[in-house]
């Protein structure tokens, strides 16, 4: 049983996996089981030259930047469990113990973050009522999202990057991930706000 598994290896899974795994010190997230499905197949990213983004190289390429993501977070927090190669299919149950089936296997899990792109081929079952068009791309383009307030789709269900209603920036996407991950620890945390830093000074 994962406390989260985010569903999607692009630039707001990392996120939040990066900052929900930098919480492991933090005594209401110690004990708490994360999992990150790494699927990076399809994300936008596979194609694009990063140069306006803050605190990337100009001139970084995409592809490079999701692999080497997914280094970082295995180096630097190792007890965030990645899941390689494997394509969500169906969610089922509902917080606080969902069940999601994978091409692969299958997984429980007391929260869901869904970060996977807004293309018009998203099928996973149990999600399908939630879609809805994209309120901030082209019409042309045939984009959807997740309804939610504030990245909150249901009790348990948290969807970031374009698929929550952002526009496709790696810096909105990586913010977007960054936020539900202090959301969710601020409900490990009883509520009271919290965000998660390092410092020199530590």
């Amino acid at each position: 049983m994962f406390d989260t598994l985010i569903i999607g290896g692009g630039v707001s899974g990392m996120s939040c996996a990066l900052v929900l795994g930098s919480a492991k010190t933090m005594r209401f997230a110690i004990d708490k089981k994360i999992g990150i499905i790494t699927h990076q197949k399809t994300a936008a990213l596979q194609e694009a030259v990063i140069n306006n983004a803050y605190g990337i190289p100009p001139g970084k390429l995409g592809a490079n930047l999701l692999s080497e993501s997914i280094q970082h977070l295995s180096e630097t927090y190792p007890h965030v469990t990645q899941i390689p190669s494997e394509k969500v299919l169906k969610i089922e149950g509902k917080f606080p113990e969902f069940v999601v089936t994978t091409n692969r296997n299958t997984y429980k899990t007391k929260m869901i973050v869904v970060a996977i792109g807004a293309a018009n081929t998203f099928a996973i079952e149990g999600l399908m009522q939630y879609v809805e068009p994209h309120q901030k791309t082209l019409a042309e383009k045939q984009r959807i999202q997740l309804k939610n307030n504030d990245h909150k789709v249901a009790e348990g269900i948290y969807v970031t990057g374009t698929l929550a209603g952002s526009r496709s920036q790696v810096a909105i996407a990586a913010g977007s991930g960054a936020a539900v991950a202090t959301d969710i620890l601020t409900l490990w945390n009883d509520g009271i706000q919290t965000q998660v830093h390092d410092s020199i000074k530590k």
